[in-house]
This record gives structure tokens, C-alpha cells and sequence, in this order.
């Protein structure tokens, strides 16, 4: 899947063309829920990940998801992110709409974990039934 989000900017879940470099460099200096995490450990989470979508500008890795499941009742929503430069344009509901409605996944449960982006996973269909827990049913 390739889908355009006009000019240079598009989504794609083609796992070969992740920047894991760039994924592990926001990851684990930027992010409030992976600090610190191994670059291996990353790319072990990538390669057995479900489903990757990555958000581009041109070839500019921006933005990133994965997903994990047991392939029958639930799928796992990780490690979404959307660089500072590009956010407060929507596409961060893109990138998780494509995951959780668009994809292979998008029969299954979805769950969760977030501290501080509830509204945006709420435009999505998610509910809240702990703080930090999250879920969409199908």
C-alpha cells in the first residue's frame, strides 16, 4: 500500500523502506515511552511487528506505527509518532487511520497505550477504560 497525502508527503506499510536508523534515533532520544531503547531491540520490534506503516516526505522517514497481534482477536497499536516539524496537520490521524482502519488489521480489536494523545485516538474510535489504556472495537 502507498497512499498519496498531497505533495511529497505519503504513507506506506512496505517494512523494507523504514528508516530504522531514524525510527530508533526518535524512538529512543525523543520519545516519553522508548528513551533508551536498544537499537537492536528496535529492529527485532520492526521485524516481528504485524504491520509498519511509515509516514514520508519524499524519501524523508516522518512519522512511524507498528502494530502487533495475535492475529485472530487483537492488535496492538506502538510507537506512533509524528515528527514536531509535521504535526498539527492531521497526519497523525492518518497514519494511525491507515493502521487501524485501512489495513489487514482492521477487523480486529485495537488497544493501546498513550499518556498524553486521548484526543487524537478518540477521533478514531478509541475509548478509554483505564489512564492510560486505550481500545477500539470492531
Amino acid at each position: 500500500m502507498r497512499r498519496p497525502l498531497g505533495g511529497a508527503l505519503e504513507l506506506d506499510d512496505d517494512s523494507t523502506r523504514i528508516d530504522r536508523a531514524e525510527v530508533h534515533r526518535f524512538l529512543s532520544e525523543e520519545s516519553y515511552w522508548a528513551t533508551g531503547r536498544a537499537r537492536d531491540t528496535q529492529d527485532r520490534l520492526i521485524a516481528k511487528a504485524a504491520r509498519v506503516v511509515g509516514l514520508y516526505d519524499g524519501g524523508r522517514q516522518v512519522g512511524f506505527a507498528r502494530a502487533a497481534t495475535d492475529g485472530v482477536s487483537f492488535a496492538y497499536l506502538a510507537d506512533v509518532y509524528v515528527l514536531p516539524k509535521y504535526r498539527g496537520r492531521g497526519l497523525g490521524e492518518e497514519l494511525v487511520r491507515e493502521m487501524v482502519e485501512r489495513g489487514p488489521l482492521a477487523h480486529l480489536k485495537w488497544l493501546l497505550h498513550t499518556s498524553d494523545m486521548h484526543p487524537l485516538y478518540r477521533k478514531l474510535g478509541f475509548t478509554d477504560p483505564t489512564p492510560k489504556l486505550m481500545e477500539r472495537l470492531p
